[in-house]
């Protein structure tokens, strides 16, 4: 990893998850539940997940957040190390990232209005877009499809043990 990724899009990473995260800590509670019973309505389907997020409340919320970020800390160092498979590892988290802003996004287009998450999500897509442009650059298209395959995975799983250990360690 070259030092202008590791000073460009390395170091600001952690920074740029802080200032999203602290954005849905602080709305993410009080909105769901204004907005639970309209969005399962709205969206039927969806209404097990609403309920899920809607039990979250903002401890709860903040830490599993924390869980998140430690993860991305020690991904970061990895990193900084240049240990093996790190640009892989890093590359697979930082295009999670990406696609979870662009969920955000998607969510408020069909909510058609504010989400928790979204202006920051507007705030960071060119930082993301040009992570996403480093990374094309620097591994072939399938590589950047596996691992980002493998990352969003990794997203997947870790959120649920985040929101798991956050509704656990809140109700202590």
């Amino acid at each position: 990893m070259s030092a202008l990724a590791v000073l460009y899009l390395v170091l600001p990473f952690p920074l740029a998850f802080i200032i999203h995260d602290v954005e849905e800590i602080a709305v993410q509670h009080r909105w769901m539940l204004a907005h639970r019973e309209a969005l399962a309505l709205r969206f039927p389907k969806m209404k097990p997940m609403i309920e899920q997020l809607a039990q979250l409340n903002t401890k709860a919320f903040a830490i599993a957040a924390f869980e998140e970020l430690v993860v991305l800390l020690l991904t970061t160092a990895y990193a900084l190390l240049q240990e093996p498979y790190c640009m892989e590892v890093w590359a697979a988290l930082f295009m999670a990232f990406s696609i979870h802003l662009l969920v955000h996004v998607g969510q408020a287009i069909l909510v058609r209005g504010y989400v928790p998450g979204v202006a920051t999500s507007l705030l960071l897509l060119p930082f993301a877009g040009y992570g996403m442009w480093s990374i094309w650059l620097a591994m072939s298209g399938w590589e950047m499809l596996t691992w980002g395959v493998v990352g969003i995975i990794i997203m997947v799983l870790n959120l649920r043990f985040a929101h798991w250990l956050g509704k656990k360690i809140s109700k202590i």
